[in-house]
């Protein structure tokens, strides 16, 4: 995913793997002389521009749990976004994986068998904790692999104060898609730069995307769990998009709009309408907003995108006993409710959820709380999933110039992915 979303638990893993390295037998694995046993962690930073560093997070959980477990030393590398993916894969060609994996997926892992299930690595008291829409997007043929470490949802934004500029009611905001083009219409005859925000930019073109089709009833896959982006409904999606880019309701080229950049025009006032997520909140600080539910074509749809990172535990070293102390460490309340707090993203734990929800210092997070148990993730167990969206990011934003064209095109590559 990236900084936006982390969430406490996964740090409190990566910091408990953190602190020590040294001392475990000669390849790595077995335990030392005086009995101590070395777990590696690979974790991803969550830092920005030098602010909320990741390793510094990490070594404070980390020396926590060894105080508690001096049997066991956590060997931590935190890695940037930007590298984890490249250095894990050559880790994993290497035969050299870690004990524990903090990333954005773990479908590729869990189908070439690994990895642990999650149920022999966590505590009953730790599993049943999590939230179970979390807990099912970690799912692989009914097992659940992938441990939930992070996670975001979408909302609905928008400027209050240019509603207002707009002769538009702050208190009533868009439920349907006419709503929309109403509002957005309105906008744009008040002087508003951007009325309604669309970012198909390659930075997260699929997530974008995937709102917006889940308005309509649509997604990258059907029931069947086959892709379908050129389905009826998703058609009908960017027809929908295509019509306000046609009438200059929204930016001018938004496959050419990444969402960091449009997240700013919205901060200085330039943009009425986005899709937003609980990392903006920092930096709306002062500013007159609203966060509702996304508006849907019929407006009964209470669909809305959850997004989360996730973290995974090898099978390779065998340390399936001191894996499971730390992350019941690290997906303590506390630390999760820590983490959360650090960088404006939610909870993947029930009970850290309801701490923040009875926290009057966190109520802007409250909304986004509540949409996260309905939320809809991506296929994340589909392996073929991060090829796909790969190739979603760089041409998707090309259909709301020609919706057929480019999701027909989009549906071919996705079916060839999975052969």
């Amino acid at each position: 995913m990236n900084p936006r979303v982390l969430v406490l638990p996964a740090v409190c893993l990566a910091a408990a793997l953190t602190l020590s390295a040294c001392g475990s037998g000669s390849d790595g694995s077995g335990p030392s002389a005086d009995g101590t046993t070395t777990i590696k962690f690979v974790a991803a930073d969550y830092g920005s521009n030098g602010q909320n560093p990741g390793q510094a997070y990490w070594q404070g959980v980390i020396s926590a749990f060894e105080q508690q477990n001096p049997k066991i030393k956590v060997d931590l590398q935190v890695i940037n976004w930007n590298d984890l993916d490249a250095q894990v894969k050559t880790m994993v060609q290497n035969g050299n994986q870690p004990d524990l994996l903090q990333t954005g997926g773990y479908a590729d892992f869990a189908k070439d068998g690994l990895l642990y299930p999650a149920q022999e690595v966590l505590s009953g008291n730790t599993a049943i904790d999590f939230v179970p829409a979390m807990a099912r997007a970690g799912e692989q043929d009914g097992t659940q692999y992938g441990i939930p470490f992070v996670a975001s949802t979408r909302l609905f934004l928008v400027n209050n104060a240019l509603f207002r500029k707009a002769g538009l009611d702050p208190a009533k905001p868009p439920r349907t898609w006419a709503d929309v083009t109403a509002a957005a219409t309105a906008l744009k005859k008040a002087g508003v730069e951007i009325p309604l925000g669309v970012p198909l930019g390659k930075e997260e073109a699929q997530g974008e995307s995937f709102i917006w089709m889940l308005e309509n009833h649509g997604g990258y896959q059907g029931q069947d769990g086959h892709y379908a982006i050129d389905s009826p409904a998703n058609l009908d999606t960017f027809a929908q998009l295509k019509s306000w880019v046609d009438a200059g309701l929204t930016e001018q080229s938004p496959a050419a709009v990444n969402r960091t950049d449009l997240t700013k025009d919205f901060a200085s006032g330039k943009v009425g309408m986005l899709n937003g997520f609980p990392g903006q909140l920092a930096d709306l600080k002062g500013m007159d907003v609203g966060w509702t539910a996304m508006p849907s074509k019929d407006g009964a749809t209470k669909a809305t995108l959850g997004v989360g990172d996730w973290m995974m535990a090898f099978k390779k070293r065998g340390h399936k006993d001191q894996v499971k102390a730390f992350l019941d460490f690290a997906y303590g309340k506390d630390n999760v409710v820590k983490f959360a707090k650090e960088y404006n993203l939610l909870p993947v734990t029930q009970s850290a959820s309801a701490a923040l929800q009875g926290d009057p210092d966190e109520k802007d997070l409250l909304p986004f709380l509540q949409a996260l148990p309905t939320a809809s993730f991506y296929p994340l167990s589909d392996p073929t999933w991060p090829a796909v969206s790969s190739q979603v990011k760089t041409q998707i934003g090309t259909a709301v110039s020609d919706p057929k064209k480019t999701l027909g095109a989009l549906q071919q590559a996705a079916q060839q992915a999975g052969q």
